[in-house]
């Protein structure tokens, strides 16, 4: 039934409705996705507008999120709540980085001149998990938790390494290419295996080069890739050169410190 309509039981899944699990729950999750740096404060209307919910049901979700913390009352409408506090408090506390990897990172950042991005594998994508910002104000930033397809770019090239079959092929597949790019994949993995390092131009940011190597793990398996990336036009091949081997340096003090991450594999 429509969700403006009075007296429905519209918060429950219909069939046919999808998997996403309960509706209000992805309403409440919507709302709060309004927020952000740009938006610390939104209004009513805007919860309104941007949900397409009635003013009823928009007022019962807030009602919910600020009794459970999540939001907060502020003269201009609605703010991120103490709850949200919590939460992000415990997620930096797991998703951070050990303090002498992001000093490692900080160093190299400074003396490249370059963003320094760590990136995991997550199923079909990489996620960035730490990131140094180049001190040049064209630069390229990726936010910490950002996904990326494995399908392009050097950190995909380098955390592919050793793939099976099965994941080529559903990296493939969520590609522009097809199934088919399953064995170019494979073929770019184990060239940056041979060389020791992946670079890539444009494959995912158009006007972007990135240079990345492998951190490893106890028995030597690939469980990140740190990278270097920027505009391309400050990325000539005897830079990327240098670039490689002052990465493969730093991942290699990264591996001998023992980096570690929740999503990072332990092999």
């Amino acid at each position: 039934m429509d969700d403006r309509s009075p007296g429905t039981d519209g918060d429950r899944e219909q069939p046919g409705a999808g998997s996403g699990g309960v509706r209000s729950v992805r309403r409440a999750l919507d709302i709060l996705n309004l927020l952000g740096e740009d938006r610390p404060v939104v209004t009513l209307r805007e919860i309104i507008d941007a949900t397409g919910l009635a003013k009823t049901t928009v007022l019962r979700l807030v009602q919910t999120l600020e009794e459970s913390g999540l939001l907060w009352s502020h003269p201009l409408g609605y703010t991120a709540g103490p709850g949200l506090w919590r939460w992000a408090y415990l997620a930096r506390s797991q998703w951070e980085v050990p303090r002498e990897t992001r000093k490692v990172m900080r160093d190299l950042a400074d003396r490249l001149g370059e963003t320094v991005n760590i990136f995991v594998a997550r199923d079909t994508h990489r996620v960035c998990v730490a990131h140094e910002e180049s001190p040049h104000p064209l630069r390229h930033v990726v936010d910490v938790g950002d996904e990326q397809p494995l399908w392009a770019g050097a950190s995909s090239k380098i955390l592919l390494r050793g793939a099976s079959d099965t994941l080529l092929r559903r990296v493939a597949a969520a590609s522009p290419h097809g199934e088919s790019y399953a064995e170019r994949l494979r073929a770019r993995a184990e060239e940056a295996a041979q060389r020791g390092y992946a670079v890539s131009s444009s494959e995912w940011d158009e006007g972007l080069t990135a240079v990345a190597v492998p951190v490893t793990g106890r028995s030597g398996g690939v469980i990140a890739s740190l990278s270097v990336s920027g505009p391309s036009h400050r990325f000539p091949y005897e830079a990327v050169e240098h670039f490689a081997t002052d990465l493969a340096d730093a991942a290699s003090l990264i591996s001998a410190q023992g980096f570690s991450h929740p999503l990072s594999p332990t092999r």
